[in-house]
């Protein structure tokens, strides 16, 4: 079927670069040994936030604006709350802990269907990784679905579970590894409001490449390749490119950054690109 002509809607959403340019970048006078080592660890710790597993408490929040989805070929927005804990559990040993929890406000999908707007599924991972680092940095567990989707359409209604893993390289400035997991449902409803609910039985594949600079910024890259092996067309393929910043947000450091995305393969009539704004605010450990 023809795809319809685009709206353009997606200038309703053209503000939100916006949002990142009341951040002020002051500073005080400091020595040029003391802003050469303060340089260094504020590139260290941009790096640390392209590794999955790092030591470190992070709230990530992930903007991302999809176009065109629906009939109307308008925008679908989705912001991802990811915050990611760190426990010691051994001297030898960590639990980092990864939770997903979506937000969705999505245009009409079909005649008749009207917006909705609510929380999708939580992914909530586990991985058991070492606590002193190596050639390579590694972390394995379990990886969970919890169906707390708000709407029928935004979620899968299932509870799901299966292995996770992540293995990635810290060479100098650059940082490539890859993160995966494949989720299969347990329990949860078989029907909704008269229709079926598929099982979950998904794949999620996740490489990812990036470049630091001394002066702390980051430059990315990543494929979130998922595969639904219960649909007939089964990828959903979107790279995205990224460009973040380590600033200050008063006493906390924070990462800022804005990119392009564009869809290599989705099913159905699918978005062709997305604009992605994310915000990641460091805390201290307790």
């Amino acid at each position: 079927m023809a795809r319809r002509p685009r709206s353009g809607r997606f200038e309703r959403a053209r503000w939100l670069p916006l949002a990142l340019v009341p951040l002020v970048l002051t500073a005080p006078r400091v020595s040029a040994q003391e802003s050469v080592s303060k340089a260094s660890s504020d590139a260290e710790l941009a790096q640390k936030l392209s590794n999955p597993v790092a030591s470190l408490v992070s709230v990530p929040f992930q903007f991302n604006w999809d176009q065109p989805v629906g009939i109307d070929d308008d925008t679908r927005y989705t912001l991802n709350i990811q915050p990611v804990i760190p426990l010691s559990i051994s001297e030898e040993w960590n639990l980092i802990v990864r939770w997903i929890m979506p937000y969705i406000s999505q245009p009409r999908l079909a005649p008749g269907a009207g917006p909705t707007s609510g929380f999708s599924d939580i992914f909530a991972s586990f991985f058991l990784s070492p606590a002193k680092a190596g050639a390579l940095t590694w972390g394995v567990g379990p990886v969970f679905l919890l169906p707390t989707n708000s709407d029928p359409l935004l979620g899968t209604g299932k509870w799901a579970a299966g292995p996770t893993a992540v293995v990635l390289q810290q060479s100098g400035a650059f940082t490539l590894g890859l993160l995966a997991n494949h989720l299969w449902s347990f329990a949860g409803d078989d029907f909704t409001g008269g229709a079926a609910r598929s099982d979950v039985n998904q794949t999620f594949l996740q490489p990812f490449v990036a470049y630091t600079t001394p002066t702390a910024w980051t430059f990315s890259a990543n494929l979130e390749a998922s595969a639904n092996w219960e649909a007939e067309e089964e990828w959903t393929v979107p790279l995205n490119l990224l460009v973040s910043k380590l600033v200050e947000l008063g006493p906390f450091p924070m990462s800022v950054g804005a990119g392009p995305g564009f869809y290599l393969a989705a099913p159905g009539d699918r978005p062709d690109w997305r604009l992605r704004v994310v915000a990641t605010i460091l805390l201290p450990k307790s």
